[in-house]
């Protein structure tokens, strides 16, 4: 049983084709590992053994009908919903069924997963270490194999990042490509549904299959199709940019070898790099914040203990930050200071990369500044934590595609490589991703029962 645990979620759909095994034995064999291994790693917080399906994991921020959706926070503690969000239906009419929903910074704020009100997720590579976050406990999840693929959500990284740090694929879509509704709000300019998956050949499935309109979501694009037989056509003649602002200082030596050495691949596999600026990049963390807490402050505004939830002394203390953040950069005497000029410095950001991109097709660097750090080395100093979103931020200021694919290891830890690309470039994105994991070097998965590492295909 452990065998069907292993398998990509390609993998999985050509073996039910193939009768090979059936959804039940499927959902039997995930739920039996989840029983033996999530206490070591809290990835969970619900394990539905009536899933019913492919097993995913989801986020618990993302809605799910008869199933508790907490967003990490004891002020849903008890919420269960009497609809699913358009994403899970979507995947529903796959034959897809919710395996469980899996722990997360409260309302989706944080870096770590360490601001769960339900106690932090570790990392499969070392239990003593962060998964990355916030969709924490779907990256580990996968990482795993407690779950055939997982959604999460990506408001400033929250999808690659964790994915980095756990040595999975993580995806980001355009923003508009998947529909917001069904997802508890953090920033809504921000907030995508992205998957976290075992390859980039179940990424771009994934896509195919929860992306296009929704009439419950208006910002939802008409526009988009992908084409899944464009993703093993090679990279040869595509123009990769390497922004300088990425390789600067903060970035760990390790982590820029092993990125580099990337670079040098697709460079051998046809690839034309050229050096790009992202001139702005270094207002991408205050812009960020002001934008995302001062969307924060309004969307949670709806938690007063009368409509939604319960009392306000029940939220943490990273989100009640946040929150303050928030209603200060919008507050009558600082708006035109704070909000106002982060949304100008927010356009211009836009703009750097509607530059590049006429010189370039993608942009690679990576995704985290730093492998998974230990538990709580960062947790009283917010700045340095918010720090280590430097690389992810932007594209969520942009509205553009991101994924970050398995490229090596520092350490003995995972090193994730960021690839970017312009609004609705997700197929050229992921042809650049599958040829990365295709030459990645070491295909490991972590081995939690022993607490190391195994070299398991």
């Amino acid at each position: 049983m452990e065998e069907l645990t292993k398998l990509t979620l390609v993998e999985t759909l050509e073996g039910l084709e193939d009768k090979k095994f059936s959804t039940e034995e499927l959902c039997v064999a995930y739920t039996q590992r989840i029983g033996e291994l999530d206490s070591k790693l809290n990835a969970f917080l619900t394990v539905n053994e009536e899933c019913g399906g492919i097993p995913v994991a989801v986020k618990d921020i993302i809605v799910t009908k008869g199933i508790k959706t907490t967003a990490g926070s004891k002020i849903l503690e008890t919420f269960i919903p009497p609809y699913n969000a358009t994403v899970i239906e979507r995947l529903f009419d796959k034959g897809v069924g919710v395996i469980g929903k899996t722990n997360c910074d409260e309302f989706a704020m944080g870096s770590s997963g360490e601001n769960s009100a339900y106690g932090c997720t570790r990392n499969p590579w070392d239990l003593e270490r962060v998964p990355g976050g916030s969709s924490s406990g779907s990256a580990a999840a996968v990482a795993a194999n407690l779950c055939v693929f997982a959604l999460g959500t990506d408001t400033g990284g929250s999808v690659r990042q964790p994915a980095s740090l756990c040595g999975v694929v993580g995806f980001k879509p355009t923003y508009g490509l998947v529909s917001r509704y069904g997802l508890i709000a953090y920033g809504s300019s921000l907030d995508c549904v992205g998957s976290i998956t075992k390859s980039v050949e179940d990424a771009a499935t994934v896509l195919e299959w929860i992306s296009g309109p929704d009439g419950k979501d208006s910002n939802c694009s008409q526009q988009f199709k992908l084409d899944r037989t464009k993703l093993k056509s090679g990279v040869k003649g595509l123009i990769v940019g390497i922004p300088g602002e990425y390789f600067s200082q903060g970035l760990d030596k390790k982590v820029k070898e092993v990125i580099k050495t990337s670079i040098r691949k697709l460079e051998a596999l046809g690839c034309k790099t050229v050096e790009v600026e992202l001139a702005h990049t270094k207002y991408a963390i205050a812009t960020y914040y002001i934008i995302a807490t001062s969307e924060a402050s309004a969307n949670l505004s709806r938690y007063d203990g009368i409509r939604f939830g319960g009392a306000r002394d029940l939220f943490g203390q990273e989100v009640k930050r946040r929150i303050m953040l928030g209603t200060f950069s919008l507050s009558v005497g600082y708006y035109d200071d704070y909000y106002a000029k982060a949304a100008r410095v927010r356009t211009l950001i836009k703009q750097d990369f509607e530059k590049v991109f006429e010189r370039c097709d993608v942009i690679v660097g990576p995704v985290s500044p730093t492998t998974a750090w230990k538990l709580g080395e960062k947790l009283n100093d917010p700045l340095s934590m918010y720090l280590s979103d430097i690389y992810t931020v932007t594209a969520n200021l942009a509205g553009l595609p991101g994924l970050s694919v398995p490229c090596g290891f520092a350490d003995n830890l995972p090193v994730g490589l960021q690839i970017l690309g312009p609004r609705f470039s997700e197929e050229k994105i992921l042809r650049v991703g599958y040829v990365c994991e295709q030459v990645g070097g070491r295909k490991l998965r972590p081995d939690v029962q022993s607490y190391s590492t195994s070299g398991v295909e």
